[in-house]
């Protein structure tokens, strides 16, 4: 799965197929019918869960959108074939990315619609999230980087978790 010189940006489909690929991974995509809010529908959530049930205590560690929600609008989701992939990457990569803390204000505004850049996500940036509108050939290396990391912190307080309920 790599960048094809005949797309634009990596696609929503080669995304999920990286991050399912993942260890434990399980991957949530709600639908008609499934009993999710309308609004998730044609989403994409990602969870560490190696028993395969949907965490009830845990949040994805990844995201797929592919429309404006309300109160997140300034990503542009509206546009023709655009998506953002949201990530839970962690201080030190945010710290990495951004240039600043997630509870920092930004020393510079980057427009949350630009594509292909890594950028503190428009609305859980101060909780440390990133985002990549339409990741391409510019970001698919990293956005595949944070994802990876995304996972690992995913994985790592699951085990946490788990060892404090064995003792």
């Amino acid at each position: 799965m790599h960048f094809h010189g005949t797309l634009e940006h990596m696609t929503i489909d080669e995304i999920i197929g990286f991050v399912g690929g993942l260890d434990g991974v399980l991957t949530i995509r709600p639908a008609p019918g499934d009993g999710t809010p309308d609004i998730s529908w044609g989403d994409t959530f990602f969870y560490y869960a190696p028993d395969g049930a949907t965490p009830t205590t845990a949040q994805p560690f990844a995201t797929v959108v592919t429309k404006n929600y309300p109160g997140d609008e300034a990503s542009r989701l509206d546009r023709p074939d655009t998506f953002r992939v949201n990530i839970a990457a962690g201080k030190e990569a945010f710290t990495r990315w951004t240039g600043h803390e997630p509870r920092e204000p930004a020393s510079a505004e980057v427009d949350p619609s630009t594509t292909d850049t890594v950028i503190a996500h428009p609305v859980y940036g101060t909780v440390g999230w990133l985002a990549v509108v339409n990741p391409g050939e510019r970001t698919e290396a990293s956005t595949r980087e944070l994802l990876r990391a995304a996972h690992h912190l995913a994985r790592s307080r699951h085990e946490r978790r788990a060892d404090s309920t064995t003792r």
